[in-house]
């Protein structure tokens, strides 16, 4: 038996595009990822808001360097920008070192306010962060977000990848298309002499999207430069663009920008 059609979500007024950028576990550099992309997005010279969904480990203010409360209009909520980049977190609002213990129907609604009472627009692209794995966040987001696609995020092990193809089939279960993979920490890129190490394993990524047929957008290294930046709160696309990885990022972002469909 076929299941039943999705009900049609209707736009976000004045978003033009969104992209998930999921994994399926944790500790894969999801985030680190979903900062540098939008920066790159944002360098290609499209209008890019950043949503931190990852509610109990909201890191996205840390990583672009920039954490203060957001003021309101209108009862809405205007983001910050930084690295030419709207975005909000929950990171904003909660203070320092203070749990989030919320039950899902607490998570849905702050996902839905974060989507309908921040002023994003205009944008070309929202990129959301979303948590890892497969839980309330992403239902939520999915019911109430038309996601253009999904970007998944993994790391080279056999574990890290089982966990992709739970991601896959969850997006296409809810008749959200994968625009590709990427395989973080694809290798240890040193500082000093420009060498590349697979330390994890390599070419799991790829093996990965070419078994469920959707596209590889590219590998990442792990490099100092890129843990430094997090930390700091200037992502390595904005503090080093003509770096190798920062053209690696750049490249990955041209291409989900360019497989998003015209409007």
């Amino acid at each position: 038996m076929n299941a039943p059609p999705m009900p049609e979500i209707p736009p976000l007024l004045g978003i033009k595009h969104v992209v998930a950028v999921a994994s399926g576990k944790g500790g894969v550099g999801k985030s680190t990822t979903a900062v540098n992309l939008a920066v790159a997005m944002a360098k290609a010279g499209a209008q890019v808001g950043l949503m931190d969904a990852d509610i109990y480990g909201p890191n996205v203010p840390i990583m672009m360097g920039l954490k203060q409360q957001p003021e309101t209009q209108d009862g809405k909520i205007i983001p910050l920008e930084q690295h030419g980049v709207k975005f909000i977190s929950l990171g904003l609002i909660a203070g320092d070192g203070v749990p989030v213990i919320w039950r899902g129907p607490m998570l849905a609604k702050m996902v839905t306010q974060f989507l309908q009472d921040v002023m994003w627009a205009p944008l070309d692209c929202l990129v959301i962060d979303l948590p890892p794995g497969t839980g309330d966040v992403q239902l939520t987001l999915t019911q109430t977000a038309p996601i253009d696609g999904a970007v998944i995020v993994t790391t080279p092990p056999k574990v890290a990848l089982e966990d992709v193809r739970r991601g896959v089939e969850m997006f296409r279960t809810v008749n959200v298309p994968v625009l590709g993979v990427i395989e973080n920490m694809s290798s240890y890129a040193c500082a000093k002499c420009g060498t590349e190490t697979s330390v994890f394993g390599h070419g799991g990524g790829k093996h990965t999207a070419d078994l469920y047929e959707v596209p590889f957008l590219g590998e990442i290294p792990l490099h100092p430069s890129l843990q430094m930046g997090s930390d700091t709160g200037v992502p390595l696309v904005a503090s080093e663009p003509e770096s190798p990885i920062a053209v690696r990022y750049q490249e990955i972002a041209e291409q989900i920008l360019g497989s998003l469909t015209p409007s």
